[in-house]
């Protein structure tokens, strides 16, 4: 159950880049072969649910997704959003947090724990770097933009 982080800042106000990072349909364009359907009405908030299919036909699973933590910033304050997976085959958590950065930019911190049910620990590297370049090139789509 490998557990990666990775930073970027983008010249975003606060509200903006969290905007951009918390659409949760906005995702399906930022990752290849993945489709989001919201399983609640809007807005989001703690209890929203998403489910993120990835792949095709029989090779194609979901990402059962619930926000825990749902606080956008304010204030010139940071904000901090918490998903838990809640897939059978996805598992783990994501945090998204969304900071002030230098010169009134914003800089996004995502940290996530990820675990595919039955697959070895033995794969956690190969799925971390995965996971982290897959995500990180996401991010970098989503607060590109509008």
């Amino acid at each position: 159950m490998p557990i990666f982080s990775f930073a970027r800042t983008a010249p975003l106000p606060l509200d903006e880049a969290w905007r951009r990072l918390t659409e949760w349909p906005r995702h399906a364009d930022a990752v290849p072969l993945t489709r989001i359907r919201v399983l609640t009405d809007g807005p989001t908030d703690v209890g929203t649910r998403f489910v993120a299919r990835s792949g095709i036909g029989p090779l194609a699973f979901d990402d059962v997704m619930e926000v825990t933590v749902w606080r956008p910033p304010a204030d010139g304050e940071g904000g901090l959003c918490r998903l838990e997976k809640r897939g059978r085959a996805v598992l783990g958590w994501a945090e998204i947090e969304v900071l002030p950065g230098p010169g009134g930019r914003s800089r996004v911190v995502w940290q996530e724990e990820l675990r595919v049910r039955f697959l070895p620990r033995a794969f956690d590297g190969v799925l971390e770097s995965t996971a982290r370049g897959m995500f990180g090139r996401a991010v970098n789509r989503l607060l590109r933009r509008a």
